[in-house]
């Protein structure tokens, strides 16, 4: 099986529900986020974890997955800006699909704090 390392920048509730299904799923969406996203790679996953989670929560986290190539094609990735800005577009009904489909654990890579906590 071929696989593709993906990241996910999260904040400490997300990262608390991916600790509690054994580093094994991402949580299902709000009814607000009717995407799920992850990225590409790590430089842009450590720009969303600086500029929008750790201003926003206090931390922010990067963490990198595999998941089954195969299952991927169905999504195309999407660029979003810069050359660096490339993630998939999961809609949230097929989130449990996609977790799926992560082949081992859910690791942290990256750990930001705000400065003073």
């Amino acid at each position: 099986m071929e696989l593709t390392t993906l990241y996910r920048p999260v904040g400490p509730d997300e990262l608390k529900l991916i600790e509690q299904s054994g580093w094994k799923r991402f949580p299902p969406r709000r009814p607000d986020q009717p995407i799920f996203y992850p990225v590409m790679n790590e430089a842009y996953a450590i720009q969303i974890s600086v500029e929008w989670n750790v201003p926003a929560y206090g931390s922010g986290f990067v963490t990198r997955f595999a998941v089954d190539s195969r299952f991927l094609e169905r999504y195309p990735v999407e660029n979003v800006g810069g050359a660096i800005h490339n993630e998939l577009w999961v809609p949230a009904e097929e989130l449990e699909a996609f977790n799926d489909h992560i082949v081992g654990v859910i690791e942290v890579t990256q750990s930001y704090y705000q400065e003073g906590k």
